[in-house]
């Protein structure tokens, strides 16, 4: 399609039900589609009209079960969100990508280099050189392309942008080059091997799964290089909460050792009881050992123990309540999720700041804003700094994001819905 037509089929009602599919009820229609028109004509005014230009997008996603249960080859919650990056792209004769992302500048590189270095790690271009690379050591086809592209997924905000761009730019390279012949494994595996490669990230594949795969999802990491994906079967329309992430500000400098000490002290306990990894280890078994865990590795690595153990359970019985249909069943065991977090865990505030605690504070508030029965707020990903999480009722989200843009800033506070759509082309 050229740049007019996309333009035309925006104003469309056909086009006005995909977005409503795509973005459900919480983010404007018109804002949508205000969005897909500016990077329609961003590409054309950058590239020109090439006469095939396709959109795509692809989401941020959120962890709703299993805080800090992946790294021991436990069980996992997540889902795509709403929130996505969209693109306007076109396949060229060049064997170089160039692609426009609106805030961020333009990116280039040649397809004839894709190689890792270690001097564009943390670089956008490092991205797009490993998924490109990994396609290609699969005997994918690869190929240029020009693209013009926009996001609202936050990054900073445990919604994962870079795994939401990884897997747009996969998708891209599928759909354009092998008919959508990449699964969203593939996309996901090869996601995370940019990052961890060319990016010079570690990270694990549940941010990566939850974008490609697409809905809410359950993923068992009990073999952490092929997790099994388990699709919660649930009627998202139904669901009488929204989902809101809130940036509380605080600040990720200065705490890895913090985020560090959270797995360490996990494998400490495993190892007492001969295993690498706590995915084996009982409750029970942490009670016979509690005196001599706390003897030899500290108090807190035993309550850490005990938080894994439980959280493990909680993410599948969180899926077994939804698939079911019960709202207060799964909203009890969300709030236990919190409590362990906050209490277990113990990642929601740094020890040695005890003056700051900004994540406490938030759940705090958000406590007080929503009573009883409105809902409930955790701390969401890694912790210790950055957002909370919390589930809504739909008929309080609006006044809850306006108290704490409030308290945390203008536009800290994102209503969100599961989306059931991983990587696609939209037009």
């Amino acid at each position: 399609m050229n740049a007019q037509s996309i333009i035309s089929a925006i104003e469309t009602g056909s086009f006005t039900g995909k977005i409503r599919d795509l973005y459900g009820s919480s983010l404007s229609v018109e804002k949508q589609k205000e969005r897909y028109r500016n990077v329609t004509s961003g590409f054309a005014r950058r590239f020109g009209d090439t006469g095939d230009i396709r959109i795509y997008s692809a989401p941020g996603r959120t962890e709703i079960g299993g805080n800090h249960t992946d790294h021991q080859h436990g069980r996992v919650l997540a889902a795509a969100v709403n929130a996505d990056i969209i693109c306007a792209a076109s396949p060229c004769d060049e064997e170089r990508v160039t692609v426009v992302s609106e805030g961020f500048g333009e990116f280039s590189l040649s397809l004839a280099d894709l190689e890792p270095r270690e001097e564009n790690y943390g670089k956008t271009e490092a991205l797009i050189a490993g998924v490109f690379g990994a396609m290609k050591s699969r005997g994918y086809k690869i190929g240029g392309f020009k693209g013009y592209m926009s996001s609202q997924v936050p990054g900073g905000s445990g919604l994962s942008s870079s795994a939401a761009f990884e897997i747009l730019i996969g998708y891209i390279i599928s759909e354009m080059f092998n008919n959508s012949a990449v699964s969203a494994v593939e996309l996901a595996e090869m996601g995370q091997f940019s990052e961890n490669v060319f990016f010079g990230k570690p990270c694990g594949l549940m941010d990566q799964m939850a974008c490609a795969q697409g809905g809410l999802c359950q993923f068992d990491f009990a073999d952490p290089s092929h997790p099994e994906i388990i699709p919660v079967n649930v009627d998202l329309g139904a669901i009488p909460y929204d989902i809101a992430i809130t940036e509380t500000g605080g600040s990720h400098e200065d705490l890895t050792d913090e985020y560090a000490a959270v797995p360490l002290e996990m494998k400490g306990v495993a190892q007492m009881f001969g295993e690498e990894y706590l995915k084996n280890v009982t409750g029970d078994m942490l009670l016979e050992k509690c005196g001599e865990i706390r003897e030899k590795l500290g108090d807190r690595a035993f309550l850490r123990a005990v938080h894994f153990v439980n959280e493990t359970k909680r993410a599948a019985a969180e899926a077994a309540a939804l698939e079911k249909g019960d709202m207060d069943g799964f909203m009890e065991l969300f709030r236990r999720s919190g409590h362990s977090s906050w209490e277990l865990l113990q990642n929601v505030s740094v020890c040695s700041d005890p003056v700051n605690q900004p994540v406490a504070v938030a759940i705090a508030v958000s406590r007080q804003i929503l009573g009883d029965d409105g809902g409930y707020a955790r701390v969401h990903g890694g912790g210790f700094a950055g957002t909370i999480q919390a589930f809504v009722r739909k008929e309080l989200s609006e006044k809850y994001r306006d108290k704490m843009d409030q308290i945390f800033g203008e536009g800290t506070c994102h209503i969100l819905e599961i989306r059931k759509y991983g990587g696609i082309r939209v037009l």
